[in-house]
């Protein structure tokens, strides 16, 4: 639980409100846009109507009577408002001591143990290169997946493939009239995209009818087209596996459309015995009008399934399989209509889960020269945009500083980052323009920035030896399992004097981090951890130019500052690993 929580809770715990319970006076209490004027208050407005009293006077008499104690320092009435002040070295000694004792785990919890979380995301097509267009869906997902892990939920990662339809058919075709085994080897997953483009531009009407020819054959399984498909699909995995590895992002499950093809009839035996089907044009459809939505095609005229035959079979497998409490698909909003459609059928045939699936819609990627028609042929490969980033953060790096000795490794982790972070920083719906030179910014909101401020911190942490100091207390923790909770004569710093107003700026933001863990994940919302990441790195630096840390005067207010510079740093890696960025010791 988050300091704001716990306070509020606190102070409501205290109040003696006619007619209110402990929650409603919780949900009224907030935080004053000034610190100055106290650290929570209470607006009196709403209970002027039931206590017929002015909001003045409700305010003055609640905190003539509000006794203080060891949490809450000092309450104020001004202007309608209760404002209430905590005592800030209590607060201090709180936050500081759970970073420290809990470490890399500090932020986590418990609260999703026994419970299991399906993600649907990235969806590869076997065949294709990956395109900038599928950075969101994956960096999504992946952030997505560690925030729920952090929070002690069972996650399943899932990869639902594109291996299923004609185009493999046209694939085979392809390879078959112009491909060569040893050129397609050496070219990889580019050279076989080479190969479909070219059917799609040269393909003649016996070439068309011979590629419907081998999908067929795929699908009774003829052994030299599987053979081929196996091929096709081993290559596209091999490469995908590479950036996923970059990107620090995982799956538990591969399955994707053509392991559901042998598991669809059930799901059209339950709409058939729900009278939910009917014919139209030939077609098997669900009619969704009375929803406000157009029909769901579950079997085109000649028999074929389609998209949503196949995702309601994988949501009746992912729930028999896992017994998720949710499932979510990390897929772009152009796709709302499709899951709307989907979640309603299952609603329809009975399954009361079906509240339980969440369509994770997200914008669009472009570039910033406006790259990316595939039909024009203006495709950006999401490994080209990496390899970029990183040849730029490495020219920036040695610029700035020629003597790193890993300038290659931290260019690495500053380029990749840089990728994630910008398509993480935004609420996922809007839609992202990429700019190389934004997303390597020093300055502003960007990872190279909560990257550089870390650097700082370290730097700090090393010239005062500070980083044994706290260590050995993660050590103890990894040893036992279990947080060291230290006691206040552990450390002499809690008793110091007054915190200067940048210091407990920092401190209170340390305490929300558990909140805006749990925050991502109720919203589905990845950018949630990303702009406390910055903003954590802002009020750093606020602090950094502030006081003095290695040169404070007294020993006590020096341990306190790089206790203070410690916690900052092992939170901002805490929520960077969330986002799945890397940390360097140096920049």
């Amino acid at each position: 639980m988050g300091y704001k929580v716990h306070y509020i809770k606190h102070i409501a715990g205290m109040l003696n409100l006619e007619g209110m319970d402990t929650k409603d006076v919780a949900e009224m209490i907030c935080c004053p846009p000034d610190s100055s004027m106290g650290d929570f208050a209470l607006p009196c407005f709403k209970l002027a109507k039931t206590m017929h009293k002015s909001p003045a006077a409700i305010a003055e008499e609640i905190a003539s009577n509000f006794k203080c104690d060891h949490v809450v320092k000092g309450v104020a009435a001004v202007n309608g408002y209760v404002n209430f002040t905590i005592d800030r070295e209590w607060l201090a000694h709180q936050v500081l001591n759970m970073v420290v004792s809990y470490g890399s785990c500090f932020g986590a919890s418990d609260e999703g143990y026994g419970r299991t979380i399906c993600i649907d995301y990235s969806s590869v097509n076997i065949a294709k290169p990956f395109h900038i267009g599928h950075l969101s869906s994956t960096v999504i997902g992946g952030a997505l997946y560690r925030i729920y892990d952090f929070l002690g939920y069972k996650v399943v990662g899932i990869n639902h493939l594109g291996d299923y339809g004609t185009q493999f058919g046209k694939l085979i075709c392809a390879y078959k009239h112009w491909g060569v085994k040893e050129e397609v080897e050496k070219g990889g997953i580019h050279a076989v995209n080479d190969l479909y483009v070219r059917f799609n531009s040269e393909a003649t009407e016996e070439m068309e009818a011979e590629a419907r020819e081998y999908f067929r054959l795929i699908e009774s399984g003829d052994k030299e087209a599987n053979e081929l498909f196996d091929w096709f699909k081993s290559m596209t995995l091999e490469y995908v596996d590479r950036i996923y590895a970059r990107l620090h992002v995982r799956f538990d499950s591969y399955n994707g459309e053509r392991f559901y093809s042998d598991k669809m009839q059930p799901v059209i035996d339950r709409l058939e015995e729900k009278g939910l089907l009917k014919e139209s044009d030939g077609a098997k459809i669900v009619d969704l009008e009375e929803y406000g939505m157009s029909p769901c095609l579950i079997l085109r005229s000649d028999g074929a399934s389609l998209y949503a035959t196949r995702d309601l079979a994988a949501a009746l497998y992912r729930k028999n399989t896992y017994d998720f409490e949710k499932c979510l698909y990390v897929v772009a909003y152009q796709q709302n209509l499709h899951f709307q459609q989907i979640f309603k059928v299952l609603e329809l045939m009975g399954y009361d889960w079906a509240k339980d699936m969440v369509h994770v819609a997200f914008g669009m990627v472009s570039m910033e020269d406006g790259s990316m028609s595939t039909r024009q042929g203006r495709v950006v490969w999401l490994e080209d945009v990496i390899d970029k980033c990183v040849e730029k953060a490495y020219d920036v790096i040695n610029e700035k500083n020629p003597n790193l000795i890993s300038k290659k490794w931290t260019a690495e982790q500053v380029g990749v980052g840089a990728v994630i972070f910008g398509a993480l920083y935004n609420a996922r719906i809007k839609d992202i323009t990429f700019s190389y030179d934004k997303v390597l910014s020093f300055e502003g909101e960007t990872s190279v920035y909560v990257q550089y401020t870390c650097a700082r911190a370290n730097s700090v942490l090393e010239k005062g030896d500070a980083h044994e100091l706290y260590e050995k207390f993660a050590k103890k923790v990894k040893k036992t399992g279990k947080p060291v909770w230290l006691n206040p004569g552990d450390f002499p710093w809690v008793t110091a004097d007054s915190l200067e107003p940048s210091e407990y700026e920092l401190i209170k933001l340390l305490g929300d981090f558990s909140d805006v863990v749990k925050e991502a994940a109720e919203k589905y919302e990845p950018s949630c951890v990303a702009r406390y990441a910055v903003e954590l790195s802002q009020k750093f630096n606020k602090f950094y130019i502030d006081c003095k840390i290695l040169s404070a005067p007294e020993k006590t207010t020096r341990m306190f500052r790089l206790t203070l510079t410690w916690s900052v740093h092992r939170v901002l890696k805490n929520a960077m690993y969330l986002l799945g960025i890397e940390v360097p010791d140096e920049m």
